[in-house]
């Protein structure tokens, strides 16, 4: 609904500012209208959610109060305010726009960012955990190639482990050539994934602070112009990169993870347990994390470049933006998970490389997370482990115990 406000206050949709002290009044007091998910196609607007939105305005429908959901007419009532009533346009206005798939689209990237975030750090833990080299993280190969987002993964990777002492123990004797691609290949992945998301993130910005509606009133002019503002085509291009973005940042880690898990290519105990053959340690972790990299494969289907025709085929083009954008909020609590088992795991790897020490930002990583999840000894019951993990993930909690300077932002600094 603010993202509604927020498109209404440029003007040009014939809202009278009664109704936008209306819509604000509501949000000030916590009044969320019960709105459904499904039944938007992205063209004309998101039409049936928005409809839901200003019915539960006008005192029909329901509203959340209080984390419940209450009659709209009652929750109206009991907090100071009249049912909102239409002008004219009024109604085109609050229904032609594509604010539920552009807030649903940004509810996703926000989401994604912390995501993105967290996995660099948890990469890092991994290329420690496993003995990798920082020699693919040097400025040199990057800016050679000139992706802003993969020099900004790879300075960030050579922060992260500058000054461990798991990484000055084999500068001369590496043992490998090259590091799996997992490893070596984070700021080419992960730097492809920064340059998507914050291009979408341009994209929402614009929509979010545009005006969507149709016909537009120009009353300089006295024009009113019919267009197509209402195609959330931007929208399902940004939910679509989102997606395939989330999809590379889970299937990378889930790499990661079997690589740990696998002592030919780790150097580390099978199944990073102490009791290898007796425990199978973190064999399942790394099975759940294949399963949701496999789930967000099938979720990650571009939306975009589906159309079904409606309204008597007059609206013979959409979007379908709102789905598009409505699956990014799942596909980041799979892809939290997945960077939750790295976190366990990686962590995990580095304990058996005591008393080596890792570097100053990724020990805070490991203190954060072993203040829940102690080291694994013998095999236990995984699922709390993994929930306490991917907690920090998504919280933010692992973010912020680095600080920012460390990690890149989707809005560049």
């Amino acid at each position: 609904m603010a993202s509604k406000l927020a498109s209404l206050a440029q003007g040009a949709s014939g809202v009278r500012w009664e109704t936008l002290v209306h819509l604000a009044a509501c949000l000030e007091r916590g009044l969320i209208p019960v709105i459904p998910g499904q039944g938007s196609v992205g063209a004309s607007g998101d039409l049936a959610p928005l409809a839901h939105m200003t019915a539960a305005l006008m005192g029909v429908g329901q509203m959340i109060v209080d984390g419940r959901p209450v009659d709209a007419a009652a929750a109206l009532e009991a907090n100071g305010l009249a049912p909102l009533v239409l002008g004219p346009k009024e109604g085109l206005a609050l229904l032609n726009g594509t604010q539920v798939s552009t807030a649903l689209a940004l509810a996703g990237l926000f989401e994604t960012e912390r995501v993105f975030q967290a996995a660099l750090v948890t990469g890092a833990l991994s290329v420690d955990a496993a003995k990798g080299s920082d020699g693919p993280f040097d400025p040199r190969i990057h800016t050679l190639r000139r992706h802003k987002g993969q020099i900004d993964v790879a300075a960030s990777l050579r922060g992260l482990l500058s000054g461990s002492a798991i990484r000055a123990s084999h500068l001369d004797d590496h043992g490998r050539v090259q590091d799996p691609y997992c490893l070596r290949c984070q700021p080419q992945v992960m730097g492809a994934c920064l340059d998507l998301l914050r291009q979408a993130a341009a994209t929402l910005n614009d929509e979010a602070n545009g005006v969507s509606d149709n016909p537009l009133v120009f009353t300089d002019t006295g024009e009113v112009i019919s267009g197509g503002n209402f195609h959330a085509e931007p929208v399902a291009f940004a939910a679509d990169i989102v997606a395939l973005a989330i999809c590379e940042i889970g299937s990378i880690a889930e790499r990661r993870v079997a690589m740990l898990v696998d002592p030919a290519l780790s150097g580390l105990p099978a199944f990073l347990t102490p009791k290898p053959g007796l425990n199978s340690g973190f064999m399942i972790p790394q099975v759940t994390a294949a399963a949701l990299v496999s789930e967000n494969k099938q979720m990650a289907h571009p939306a975009s470049v589906d159309s079904i025709p409606t309204s008597a085929n007059q609206e013979d083009h959409v979007s379908m933006a709102a789905h598009g954008a409505r699956r990014l909020a799942a596909m980041a609590r799979n892809a939290a998970h997945v960077i939750g088992i790295e976190y366990l795991a990686a962590a995990q790897g580095i304990d058996f490389h005591a008393p080596l020490k890792t570097s100053a930002p990724l020990a805070a990583a490991i203190h954060l997370l072993r203040t829940d999840v102690p080291t694994l000894a013998d095999d236990r019951h995984f699922a709390p482990d993994i929930d306490a993990a991917t907690r920090l993930v998504t919280s933010g909690r692992l973010i912020a115990a680095l600080g920012s300077d460390l990690l890149p932002t989707l809005v560049e600094q």
